[in-house]
């Protein structure tokens, strides 16, 4: 199982991860409500790698009110045995500009570790970066509009799924590990798929990260949300160099609106 642990690119399940918040609902509203919860079943190949998930709370945070989601992510079974992954990734989001106000990236793979927290001041366009890890703090300047990791994806969900027309892309600025990382998605198509709970009408989209590339040239990833007010994150399928990885919605609870299975 060495192999394993050279191929099995924790890199690409946790950037599969990460993205998945960035399908929930859109519409120029808070389109996702606390209580929301979302959990996937991660696959690679024919092994159960692990489970995903995400929750949103209302949390106060500088005595100002915000939502709070907290990511969760790790291996279980057989996989857990070689390569143990436990990663966790909170943001809270201030609800009247749709900015994260907070970060925390608290992640450990099998000897890897990393212990970050993000503060971000809007107003004067910096963030101050304390990684636990190293002891050590720094700040940083940006000089455009920047999201962090899961607030991207929330802050993506004001639209309706009729501004995702076949064939469009959507950009937005993601501040990590210490820059700014330009995300496109763009729309592939629409289509019917099968999950373990019926039936549903899915867009089809392709994830890029312009920049410090995440996924290789002979790798594709493709995502599929549900075509509604809802548009959670269906499935996620990603052909790496060996093997693939694929995630499926396993579980959800307190959907701001009614999904329809067939």
């Amino acid at each position: 199982m060495n192999s394993m642990n050279k191929h099995f690119s924790m890199k690409k399940y946790l950037f599969l991860f990460i993205i998945i918040p960035f399908f929930s609902n859109f519409s120029y509203s808070q389109a996702y409500q606390s209580g929301e919860y979302l959990q996937y079943r991660v696959h690679y190949g024919f092994l159960n790698a692990g489970f995903a998930s995400l929750k949103v709370s209302n949390e106060s945070l500088n005595d100002r009110s915000h939502f709070h989601v907290k990511g969760e992510g790790s291996t279980s079974g057989a996989v857990r045995i070689f390569f143990k992954v436990d990663d966790r990734y909170e943001t809270y989001i201030d609800p009247a500009t749709k900015k994260p106000s907070l970060f925390i990236r608290d992640i450990r793979e099998g000897g890897y570790t990393k212990n970050k927290q993000l503060s971000f001041d809007h107003s004067s366009q910096q963030v101050e970066v304390k990684d636990f890890k190293k002891g050590k703090s720094t700040t940083y300047k940006f000089n455009t509009e920047v999201q962090d990791m899961l607030s991207a994806f929330y802050f993506l969900r004001t639209k309706d799924n009729s501004y995702y027309k076949n064939g469009s892309s959507i950009n937005i600025n993601i501040f990590m590990d210490e820059k700014i990382y330009p995300f496109k998605l763009v729309v592939e198509g629409r289509e019917k798929i099968s999950t373990k709970f019926g039936k549903i009408e899915a867009i089809r989209m392709k994830p890029y990260v312009q920049k410090g590339r995440v996924f290789k040239e002979n790798e594709s990833v493709k995502i599929w949300v549900s075509d509604d007010d809802n548009l959670i994150p269906l499935r996620i399928e990603a052909e790496l160099a060996v093997g693939s990885l694929k995630m499926d919605l396993h579980n959800y609870k307190n959907l701001k609106y009614p999904i329809l299975f067939k």
